[in-house]
């Protein structure tokens, strides 16, 4: 609605994880690196956390396109599923017809395709977005996963991804075996206030504008102080800041708009 007003080619706060909007804050470019040095030098496992909206898929989406056609993947965005159709899900992510089968033909499968990968030169790369929801059974069967491997590397590498949940379940005495596995982690922070500024104006800058929209220093205080600095809650304001400046023709998005932005996504605009 107010693309063709700001002279935008695309929405520039939309919550899709589109890697080519990605910011590399500070810490983002820490997590990116992290995730290629795990999966690169074989570690085996690389864990990620963040909290909700923080840009861990993001993240992982551009570390696909970074890794190029020497790996193979696989992405499990929904872990809620049994042992067998996890196994099963995670075949048909890398390609392999598997219908029919059962669980250790599944693996059987699973294991051959990981050593096609080593004769020529390749590697494989398991990526479980939302890993806090895997039950202790899934978490163990991704463990065992792990033991594929030839005498001197894994076939396997294991990136688990999820919210801060995910650091408590790994620390439990039962899944001590798991938790030593992981050699790579790290752990995604929120943007500062100086941070979400550069964030909202690479954003813009990616869509085209050129000057215009421009927040001013106080809205995008404002709208630090709501978000705590996690994109996803930056963009969702952000996105309403725009339609209100579009509402009301203007190109200065400002305090006092902001402030409407946000009590609106809090549903008290009328109340």
């Amino acid at each position: 609605m107010y693309l063709d007003y700001y002279g935008l080619t695309e929405p520039p706060f939309d919550l899709t994880p589109n890697p080519r909007f990605l910011f590399f804050s500070g810490k983002h470019r820490e997590a990116f690196n992290h995730l290629l040095y795990g999966i690169r030098e074989r570690k085996g496992f690389v864990q990620l956390t963040g909290e909700v909206g923080s840009g861990k898929t993001t993240l992982c989406r551009a570390m696909l396109e970074q890794l190029g056609e020497q790996f193979a993947t696989a992405l499990i965005l929904n872990p809620v599923l049994s042992a067998d159709q996890l196994i099963k899900a995670i075949a048909m992510e890398f390609g392999l017809a598997v219908q029919g089968l059962d669980r250790l033909e599944t693996l059987a499968v699973i294991n051959e395709f990981l050593l096609h990968q080593v004769e020529h030169q390749k590697d494989a790369v398991l990526i479980i977005d939302e890993a806090q929801d895997l039950t202790n059974e899934l978490l163990e069967q991704v463990r065992l996963l792990s033991n594929l491997e030839t005498d001197d590397r894994k076939l396997l590498q294991i990136v688990l991804m999820g919210q801060p949940e995910l650091r408590d379940r790994l620390n439990a005495f039962r899944l001590r075996q798991l938790r030593q596995r992981i050699t790579v982690r790290y752990h995604l922070r929120p943007l500062s206030r100086g941070e979400v500024g550069r964030y909202v104006h690479h954003r813009l800058e990616k869509s085209g504008a050129k000057g215009s929209p421009y927040f001013t220093a106080t809205a995008i205080w404002r709208i630090f102080r709501y978000s705590q600095g996690i994109p996803r809650l930056v963009n969702a304001v952000c996105d309403k800041c725009l339609l209100a400046g579009y509402v009301q023709q203007r190109d200065c998005i400002d305090y006092r708009m902001a402030g409407v932005a946000i009590r609106e996504l809090e549903g008290k605009i009328g109340v």
